[in-house]
């Protein structure tokens, strides 16, 4: 709850304001011309002075002094946008009759993914408004330069029908949302295969390094999360896919080390060797994941939260973090976990190969 709360107080959250116009210079200019020019603030609805209903705000509309309009943004961004039209008013006009709807409309068609609210033109070519983006649980404002990704929910303002049309535009399809599609993660996994094959010379070192099996899929998986969708390939796993993909590779993960040392555990752990080799591994694990996890909860303040995905993401070991999810009985120790996998990953395999190589010839 606590890191809950945290993450909440680092984004600014979406508030909504009634506006009067007020300023003449904005008598007879567009809606689009209005809040064009990098306000990031969104206008849904107007309702014209003396009347009594209210009306999507299509980009076209044009507004005059004394009408009412309904601005979505930012606090900060709010204050800025009321300063330059007019002054707030009490009116709700969310509640004010009219024929205008709402509607949350998933992004799943990939032929807009990669473009922006601008590019898109929804409110010019369907006449509705967007005026929120929720992207993982984080809400933004659909300013135009903002770039739709897949999965991204669109709150859309505008006649039924007119939403409708656009909503087919967009796809709005719960069935490819959950769907896990295999022809991507294989060629993914192809790439990723290939580039961990490839050698990488370093100057003074007599052979090649390489990311290997495990380096070179992560690399990929990072840059292709990233891009989103490469031409018909759409990178997105459903959560359920995801779970499943971890659960099912910790446990095979962990399988194959069990049967590697099944069968000389016993007589390697109990020996002298052991050990020797039992204290040497408590010394550099558990010694400096105990002092920096001190010193993260004691003087960074962070939340244990954070701190037990760090410490996953410092061993890579994903049955750490599975051990840390289950005692948070969440799954947010997996964003700071996937902050520094990488890197410790990364680190690990070219460090392991450049001392092998330098120690042993």
């Amino acid at each position: 709850d606590e890191y809950a709360t945290q993450q909440r107080q680092a984004v600014e959250p979406l508030q909504r304001r009634t506006l009067i116009i007020e300023n003449p210079r904005i008598d007879g200019m567009t809606v689009d011309e209005v809040v064009g020019g990098g306000s990031d603030v969104v206008i849904s609805r107007i309702k014209r002075r003396g009347a009594s209903e209210v009306q999507a705000a299509a980009a076209s509309a044009l507004l005059h002094v004394g009408d009412a309009v309904l601005a979505v943004g930012t606090e900060r961004n709010l204050d800025r946008f009321q300063q330059a039209v007019g002054r707030a008013d009490d009116a709700d006009l969310l509640q004010a009759p009219g024929a205008v709807a709402h509607r949350r409309v998933l992004v799943t068609n990939g032929k807009v993914l990669g473009k922006t609210m601008r590019e898109l033109g929804l409110d010019h070519h369907f006449g509705v408004t967007v005026t929120r983006i929720n992207r993982g649980g984080l809400e933004m404002t659909a300013v135009p330069n903002l770039t739709l990704q897949f999965g991204d929910v669109l709150q859309v303002v505008g006649q039924e029908d007119r939403i409708a049309a656009a909503a087919t535009l967009l796809g709005n399809s719960l069935k490819a949302l959950n769907q896990t599609r295999a022809v991507p993660i294989l060629a993914g996994v192809l790439a990723g295969m290939a580039l961990g094959a490839l050698p990488l010379p370093i100057p003074g070192l007599p052979q090649p390094l390489r990311l290997g099996l495990a380096g070179g899929p992560l690399i990929v998986a990072l840059l292709v999360s990233r891009v989103g969708r490469i031409g018909p390939l759409v990178w997105h796993m459903p959560l359920i896919a995801n779970a499943a993909f971890r659960e099912f590779g910790l446990a095979i993960f962990l399988a194959s080390v069990g049967l590697m040392a099944g069968p000389h555990f016993g007589a390697v752990a109990f020996s002298a060797r052991g050990a020797l080799w039992l204290a040497t591994g408590l010394c550099v694990t558990v010694v400096p994941l105990v002092s920096v996890g001190c010193l993260a909860l004691a003087i960074e303040k962070m939340n244990f939260v954070v701190v037990s995905g760090l410490l996953a993401g410092s061993m890579t070991d994903s049955s750490a973090l599975s051990f840390a999810a289950n005692m948070c009985n969440a799954e947010t120790p997996m964003v700071a976990y996937a902050a520094v996998y990488p890197l410790t990953a990364l680190t690990r395999i070219l460090v392991i190969q450049v001392l092998t190589v330098v120690l042993c010839g």
